[in-house]
């Protein structure tokens, strides 16, 4: 990283002509600088409100640790690792990659800052202030509709702590630029093709109508929310894209602005009381034992405590359910084993330009203690991991001649690779005698080889076995194949980074950060242990994975080996 010896990377893996081209590759039409018109600038020229009439009250927790780095002049964004001199800004500073700069300008730290007392407000405020100093009036890379949208929210987080303290001057350049911004905002909101922009877009209109009582704007901006609501939330509460996390995020935002609204004396308008209790309910099918989230599709395991602020403001104790019919997920739990599985279609465009491809996948956790999972995701890490983990080999399923189960197609309009399919994907189950089976299976290879893949899975009732079969299965109805060459398939089970693997003589022995110990065992020869990545808790870590490897027959029925490997996850007990 340029720019002197008050700052340092911990990892410098590309040039900055690299960086721009992946960066143009993996965020498309989003990552492209925008522009101003005449007629933009002119609105923002328009006198700004004279003050705030009520304040957002921030309901997510901060995270203190992030805050305690900043203050020592430690920033971290996934890899990347800076330290800055006191009083130094990160503007000033030429920054490691687009995707750090992207991550800076949306201001998700700030609240992290401000609450480190008195001495981590006046830090908070001086870096808007440094902020407002080079990007206050227009910069096409910063003011990009999706994190102009974020910052105006993270800012509308911290309050009067930043908009009505400090010098008279300064705060009212702090309204005035952030006026300028949600102008901008609402300008431009109707040009993204981006389900996250225009989301995090609405929320702010409702927001800055409410803070400011302007009731002429409320109506447009309450009806562009109940729009966004509709597309993108599924009528079980799951959000279109099947990741838990953004539906933890979308819900946060609607219970800040039902507060608001409730704060302001406007009739909370009954698409509230429709979403949230759904939203929540899904939020807690996804909440794991150890307090975070499974991570599934592009979302991350998401911090407890914030798990847990939203699901204490839902207005009634959620609906429990073990099958999510529109999201895709069914869910086996028996005493402390738990098992979620990925059984659902990818969404297709425009929801589908991060989904991932990881049908059949699942994760597996006794009690707190994770154990089966996928490379997960996060948003804090490069642009290129976030690829990287889309593909099917990064989730706990079975990989036919290196293929990916759903189809990847060009987005157009957004220049991203959207996910959609695999076609033919279904779930049976059936509980009995205390025990749970599932039959699922997809038909993501079947044009492709004329195969189906089969999983059936099987909780024991004292929930300490889990038993799985994994088969390659030529429908009757589909010709024999003139090719009978053999192709080959994997299938992985990803460990999660707090499970510690062994190779033994006849199994493969996890222990859990708990202490808890299971044992994996195959009627197929040749399980190996690998290495894998796993970006859910906010970096790139390095776990590993149980891998199996075999050649199928085209015009198997799946009965037999070679096509049909039957696994078992087996807790020990102790005496």
């Amino acid at each position: 990283m340029a720019g002197g010896d008050s700052h340092s990377l911990a990892e410098r893996t590309r040039s900055g002509t690299d960086d721009a081209a992946l960066w143009r590759r993996f965020r498309g039409t989003g990552g492209e600088d925008v522009k101003i018109g005449v007629l933009q600038r002119l609105k923002q020229a328009a006198p700004a409100p004279q003050g705030f009439s009520l304040h957002l009250a921030d309901i997510v927790p901060p995270d203190l640790l992030r805050g305690e780095a900043l203050m020592s002049g430690i920033w971290r964004i996934g890899m990347s690792r800076m330290t800055l001199a006191p009083g130094e800004d990160p503007w000033s500073l030429a920054l490691p990659s687009k995707h750090v700069a992207d991550r800076l300008h949306r201001f998700a730290w700030l609240p992290d800052l401000f609450a480190q007392g008195a001495d981590g407000a006046g830090r908070a405020r001086s870096l808007v202030d440094s902020w407002i100093a080079g990007h206050g009036r227009f910069n096409g890379f910063s003011w990009r509709i999706e994190p102009t949208a974020v910052r105006l929210w993270n800012w509308l987080r911290c309050g009067d702590a930043l908009f009505e303290a400090g010098d008279e001057a300064a705060c009212r350049e702090r309204l005035d630029c952030y006026v300028r911004q949600v102008r901008y905002l609402g300008e431009v909101v109707d040009t993204s093709p981006e389900p996250k922009a225009r989301w995090n877009a609405a929320v702010v209109l409702v927001a800055n109508a409410l803070c400011f009582g302007d009731t002429f704007a409320l109506g447009p901006a309450m009806d562009r929310l109940d729009a966004e609501c509709t597309a993108q939330i599924l009528p079980d509460g799951g959000h279109v894209s099947r990741a838990p996390s953004r539906t933890l995020g979308c819900l946060l935002q609607l219970l800040a602005l039902d507060d608001l609204l409730v704060r302001s004396g406007t009739t909370v308008p009954d698409f509230f009381g429709k979403w949230i209790p759904r939203m929540g309910a899904m939020v807690a099918f996804f909440h794991v034992p150890d307090g975070a989230l499974d991570p599934f599709n592009d979302g991350d395991e998401s911090r407890p405590e914030v798990v847990d602020a939203a699901l204490s403001r839902l207005p009634a104790p959620p609906r429990r359910f073990t099958f999510a019919p529109k999201s895709g997920f069914q869910k086996l739990e028996k005493h402390r084993l738990r098992l979620v599985l990925d059984c659902g279609e990818a969404p297709g465009e425009p929801f589908g330009d991060q989904a991932h491809a990881g049908a059949l996948g699942f994760d597996l956790s006794d009690g707190p203690a994770r154990i089966v999972t996928s490379c997960g995701f996060s948003s804090e890490v490069n642009v290129d991991w976030q690829a990287a983990v889309r593909r099917t080999s990064a989730h706990s399923t079975l990989i036919l001649s290196g293929r990916d189960s759903a189809t990847f197609t060009l987005n157009e309009e957004t220049r991203l690779q959207s996910a959609s399919g695999p076609e033919g994907i279904s779930a049976k189950r059936l509980e009995e005698s205390d025990e749970i089976w599932l039959d699922a299976q997809h038909g993501g290879y079947k044009a492709a080889y004329g195969l189906l893949h089969r999983r059936r899975l099987f909780m024991a009732a004292n929930g300490q076995r889990l038993a799985g079969e994994d088969s390659l299965v030529r429908p009757i109805s589909q010709p024999p194949a003139e090719d009978r060459k053999f192709i080959n398939f994997e299938i992985r089970f990803h460990l999660h980074p707090t499970v510690t693997a062994m190779m033994s003589r006849d199994a493969i022995r996890l222990i859990c950060d708990n202490g808890a110990v299971w044992r994996f065992k195959t009627s197929h020869e040749g399980a190996r242990l690998e290495r894998t990545a796993y970006l859910a808790r906010g970096v790139v870590e390095r776990p590993e994975q149980i891998v199996i490897a075999g050649f199928a027959d085209p015009n198997s029925d799946g009965q037999e080996p070679p096509n049909c490997v039957r696994w078992a996850f087996v807790k020990e007990v102790t005496a």
